[in-house]
């Protein structure tokens, strides 16, 4: 008889704990066996650029001489310039025929070498006329204290409080030391003068201090002034205010060539003519014209430029209305202006100018445009801050006039200077063929 029961497996504990065991000897021997593979690991962790910095300090002192008469009401005579506001260090009230001064600049530099430029601007005022200075002044508006003053700026360094005067970087007088700081002027880390940018070396001489950062520095600069004692009168009550501005530019990966004084010149436009509105005199001490005449027989001119217009130099021109045609004026620093108008030039001697530079627009019967203004100070193009462009149109009786000054001082076109844009004459059927009734003018203060 065959038994239908189910077979139980008779496993005792010991046999069950055998098995067990040996499941987990078979698993541990797998695990020997992955382990067997060769491996390394090398690890490269926390890697950080960091930008460096630079820091300039302008540390300066000033002297001046008067006889003891007068005090530096500056807040500082001497210090360190670090930061805004800027600083000043002359405040001088009562300046007279034989009184100088000095003040020097040294440079430091945290933490990287660097070229540095200095740039600077001035402005003079005529403060009214006393009755001596009325009889030998007569430029009522305009004052002379700074054209009067003898200035050289050097390259310098102290010793034992004695001022040891290096090489000249500019000389003549404080108009003509402005002249050449108002378009930048680049310092040499050797002290050598007369070089172009990118000529010059680098600031790099290292000083280590025992408190506080490192720095770079470099040659001192030093600005001596002096007021003849054969001056006069022509300055009483004038007065002059001179800014300067220096900068530090890092010399790693730059040739020293790209100028950071750029200058900036404001223009604004108005309506009539611009000497009448913003010189001081209300008179223009020289000017160029291009105006729509009829290209006529003697005596007719469309291209003028001279001291004015009885004496100015002259040529024809045939306008295309509504062409537009480009125009330059410039003026060589000496004395000499050319004025060229789509090609055809003309050049005068005019007095030197002064101030404030201008476009006035005229129109009858007409449309006079002139745009894409640009003014160049010394062979350094300039930024323009306001408006580029001027026009006049008309188109019943009288005639439009409007203006852009250019906010120009003495110490800006004491050199050579160019204004350069095109112009667009369009008349209307009913112009009646009059010479001044279109054109344009460039007026010198």
């Amino acid at each position: 008889m065959t038994d239908d029961k189910p077979q139980l497996y008779n496993l005792s504990r010991r046999k069950m704990l055998a098995g067990l065991g040996a499941v987990g000897l078979a698993s541990t021997g797998a695990g020997l066996g992955t382990s067997a593979y060769f491996s390394d690991r090398e690890a490269f962790t926390n890697n950080t650029l960091t930008a460096g910095s630079l820091d300039l300090r302008v540390v300066y002192d000033t002297s001046y001489d008067s006889g003891g008469a007068v005090q530096n009401m500056a807040d500082s005579a001497m210090g360190t310039q670090d930061g805004e506001p800027a600083g000043m260090f002359y405040d001088l009230q009562d300046v007279k025929p034989g009184d100088s001064g000095h003040v020097k600049f040294c440079f430091e530099i945290v933490d990287n070498p660097s070229y540095m430029w200095a740039c600077g601007d001035l402005t003079q005022n005529e403060n009214g006329l006393t009755e001596p200075e009325a009889e030998v002044d007569d430029t009522p508006d305009q004052g002379e204290l700074a054209e009067n003053i003898e200035a050289r700026l050097v390259y310098c360094e102290e010793d034992d409080d004695e001022i040891i005067e290096g090489e000249e970087i500019a000389a003549g007088t404080m108009v003509d030391i402005f002249a050449a700081l108002a378009t930048g002027v680049p310092f040499d880390g050797d002290g050598t003068a007369g070089l172009e940018p990118g000529e010059q070396s680098s600031y790099d001489d290292e000083v280590v201090v025992e408190e506080g950062a490192d720095y770079i520095t470099g040659p001192c600069v030093c600005l001596f002034w002096e007021i003849p004692t054969s001056v006069g009168n022509v300055i009483q009550s004038d007065s002059m205010t001179m800014d300067f501005e220096f900068h530090a530019v890092q010399s790693r990966h730059n040739d020293g060539s790209a100028n950071p004084c750029t200058p900036t010149v404001t223009t604004r436009t108005g309506e009539g003519f611009a000497k009448q509105q913003e010189f001081e005199t209300e008179q223009e001490t020289s000017f160029a014209r291009g105006r729509f005449g009829n290209n006529g027989p003697s005596g007719s001119w469309e291209v003028a430029v001279g001291p004015d217009v009885s004496s100015a130099d002259t040529d024809n021109y045939v306008w295309t209305p509504g062409d537009t045609v480009p125009f330059s004026y410039s003026y060589d620093g000496s004395g000499n202006a050319s004025f060229t108008l789509d090609g055809v030039n003309v050049a005068s001697g005019i007095p030197a100018p002064s101030g404030k530079l201008a476009i006035t627009t005229k129109a009858d019967e007409a449309t006079a445009a002139v745009a894409n203004l640009a003014l160049e100070l010394d062979g350094v193009p300039v930024t323009l801050n306001g408006p580029d462009a001027i026009s006049a149109s008309n188109d019943g009786s009288g005639r439009e006039v409007t203006y852009l000054v250019f906010d120009t001082d003495a110490a800006d076109v004491a050199n050579a200077f160019e204004i350069s844009g095109d112009v667009t004459v369009d008349v209307q059927g009913d112009y009646d063929d009059s010479e001044e009734g279109v054109a344009f003018d460039i007026s010198i203060e």
